[in-house]
């Protein structure tokens, strides 16, 4: 086997013998043998719609499913895989009979030449792995490439299973695994296919938050309990709405209550969920720690999704454990859904009335439900906070959690953080700070949780609209600082189609992903300033610097020759009255060689910035911080403590009148002579 799809691959290069997720190398095979057989269903298929014939339902939902159940974590049952490879192969084949019939030629690729039974699937496995492509590069670009799409795939199915479907992405799709099949692209045009990945990805995430939030209502802000009753429970894992819904319905006057566990907290900030008085709590903690909280919750445990986590040999609750959807597990009783798509929990239910009651391990709530439609309705508060500086930026902290103790990274950070700073989370990354009671900024909880994953799209929405509020031209002008979490697919895709969206300097840890070459991170360092993590210190202060984003460790200072007297102020006569004119006069004749800073950075702040963007020495700052960070005529405008740390000695001229004295009074209370400021 070989696989380095998630964060914890072995060595950080690739697993070889065993999966560290508890995949074992047969079944790492037999999800290869699975790709290669959907990729040449998607070939086909691809091939069909170009030539106008259709390509039924069937495809899609199998492709689906397949990307799905490959994705870390979701499933390590061979039987379950193999069969899906058998059923592939007979779609595929039905498909290369259904071309033949229509006169659509085929491209001869293995993927579609190949014939093999049962017997043959073993040797056939070890040939179409991710080790198939001898080039680096262009493996790294692949395989980016399908763990996006198998992260696309997972909400797509979420979204499918609520009724709501997009054929388009399922043709990206398909087109995507039929390129990887059949053509030989450049690197270049390897990138481009990506990033088109990314759009898709922005694309289904919106269907799924349509499906999630058009069936059981937009996310509320919700506390949540974390302790326990004193009645027998059910607890769910993974993200599939629909099945908590019916499992919902199903216990409704049971006597048996119902809790979420990692990523299915979120379903508590649902209206439609609210009803259910049995509805009761969160138990414990991300993905990785349920082999301990499993054990103490006493009742049965129903997989949606992934994550699950190998139990041990002599787990307790195994016997307790059910499986559904995309998910397996050998020995695990699956849940499949009947001829009109419903499932039956009642075996699920029977024996939670024989357990126990869940051993409490914590109590208290936890809040959360700040999806787009919540936080859009803050919106004026948000923008108060901001501009009164009670809030100075917004720190993205999305994505997954893990085993490896490098994570505790993100709790240190979240802890460090100022307290003038917003967090914004989604996924179980939450479960590394959201229990810290950081507290509030003038009512705004300083981690506000838009609920899974996939509701990193809420995020995003969020990020355009701020940035439509504040009437900015580009996202990346925003005080939002992306520090992300990765670990499987879905991170993926959320990655990809941030990127998409125009999004940079993102930071990824706590490891840059095994599957991106040296020359493949470099693409996506000079094109969107990607970078990984360092200590919570360098990194902290590295933000508090450049206030937004990271730009002025990329960019150059536009610096011309120091211009004499009478040319910059022939520069200026054209566009300022004779006034103006003779207080420039009055700066240059007082700084001579000194340094310049410009107080204030609106109409006429600008304007001298205009003026003396020729000059040699000039600065700026400005209480706004928005403003800061930003490049006005080859000038960074930073904010008024920084400048002063650095220019102690440069003449201060305050550009605006009608703040004239307040400005003044600010610069005098760090410590600036009366002598250095002259105001217009």
């Amino acid at each position: 086997m070989f696989c380095y799809q998630c964060q914890e691959t072995a060595k950080g290069t690739g697993c070889i013998l065993k999966g560290v997720c508890g995949k074992e190398s047969h079944t790492a095979q037999a999800m290869d043998l699975l790709l290669f057989v959907v990729r040449g269903i998607s070939v086909v298929a691809d091939t069909l719609r170009k030539a106008d014939s259709p390509v039924s339902e069937e495809v899609n939902i199998f492709v689906t499913d397949a990307l799905f159940c490959t994705i870390t974590n979701a499933n390590f049952d061979d039987e379950s895989i193999l069969k899906r490879v058998d059923r592939g192969l007979a779609l595929r084949n039905g498909l290369i009979q259904e071309a033949k019939h229509n006169k659509v030629f085929l491209p001869q690729v293995d993927e579609l030449t190949w014939q093999g039974t049962r017997d043959d699937y073993a040797e056939k496995a070890k040939t179409v792995g991710v080790l198939r492509e001898q080039n680096e590069d262009l493996r790294s670009l692949k395989e980016l490439l399908v763990y996006g799409l198998k992260g696309m795939a997972a909400y797509l199915e979420h979204a499918m299973r609520l009724g709501f479907n997009d054929d388009t992405v399922h043709v990206f799709m398909q087109r995507a695994l039929a390129t990887i099949a059949v053509e030989s692209l450049s690197a270049e045009e390897w990138v481009k296919l990506v990033l088109e990945a990314g759009e898709f990805g922005v694309k289904t995430m919106a269907l799924l938050d349509a499906a999630n939030t058009g069936t059981y209502g937009n996310p509320e802000i919700t506390k949540v309990n974390i302790g326990v009753k004193n009645r027998p429970g059910i607890l769910i894992s993974g993200h599939d709405l629909k099945d908590m819904e019916e499992l919902l319905r199903q216990t409704e006057g049971t006597g048996i209550d119902v809790y979420t566990h990692g990523e299915m907290l979120p379903a508590h900030y649902y209206p439609a969920f609210k009803k259910y008085s049995h509805f009761v709590g969160n138990y414990g903690n991300a993905w990785w720690k349920q082999r301990e909280e499993f054990t103490s919750f006493n009742g049965p445990i129903l997989f949606t999704t992934n994550c699950i986590v190998p139990p041990l040999a002599n787990a307790v609750y195994k016997e307790r454990m059910f499986i559904t959807n995309s998910t397996g597990y050998p020995g695990c009783k699956y849940i499949d859904k009947d001829a009109e798509g419903r499932k039956d929990f009642s075996e699920i239910i029977e024996i939670a009335k024989q357990c126990q009651p869940p051993v409490e391990i914590e109590h208290g709530e936890i809040i959360g439900g700040f999806a787009h439609n919540q936080v859009l309705q803050l919106a004026d508060k948000v923008v108060d906070a901001v501009k009164t500086g009670a809030i100075r930026r917004f720190i993205v902290m999305a994505g997954c959690d893990g085993r490896m103790k490098s994570r505790d990274y993100y709790t240190e950070f979240a802890k460090a953080l100022p307290q003038d700073t917003v967090i914004l989370t989604a996924g179980c990354a939450k479960y590394r700070y959201n229990k810290l009671g950081l507290g509030d900024i003038n009512g705004i909880p300083r981690v506000l949780d838009a609920g899974q994953c996939n509701d990193s799209y809420s995020l995003a929405v969020i990020a355009m609209k701020l940035k439509e509020v504040f009437r900015l031209n580009d996202i990346n002008e925003l005080p939002i600082v992306y520090n992300i979490a990765w670990y499987e697919q879905k991170a993926v895709i959320v990655l990809l189609a941030l990127l998409s969206l125009g999004v940079k300097d993102i930071h990824l840890g706590p490891t840059l992903p095994a599957f991106l070459s040296p020359n493949v991170v470099k693409v996506l360092v000079d094109m969107f300033h990607i970078a990984g993590i360092g200590s919570v210190e360098d990194d902290l202060k590295k933000w508090k610097q450049y206030n937004t984003y990271i730009t002025k460790e990329r960019w150059k200072y536009l610096v011309l020759p120091l211009r004499d007297k009478e040319m910059l102020l022939n520069d200026i006569r054209s566009i300022q009255s004779y006034s103006v004119v003779e207080h420039v006069r009055r700066i240059i004749d007082m700084a001579e060689n000194k340094e310049i800073v410009i107080v204030g950075c609106g109409v006429y702040g600008r304007r001298l910035l205009e003026i003396f963007s020729k000059r040699e020495k000039v600065y700026a700052c400005d209480n706004d911080f928005f403003k800061c960070g930003k490049n006005y005529q080859g000038i960074w405008i930073e904010s008024m403590d920084e400048v002063v740390e650095k220019h102690t000695k440069a003449i201060y001229v305050i550009s605006s009148s009608k703040y004239f004295e307040e400005l003044k009074s600010q610069v005098l209370s760090r410590g600036i002579s009366p002598k250095q400021i002259v105001g217009l």
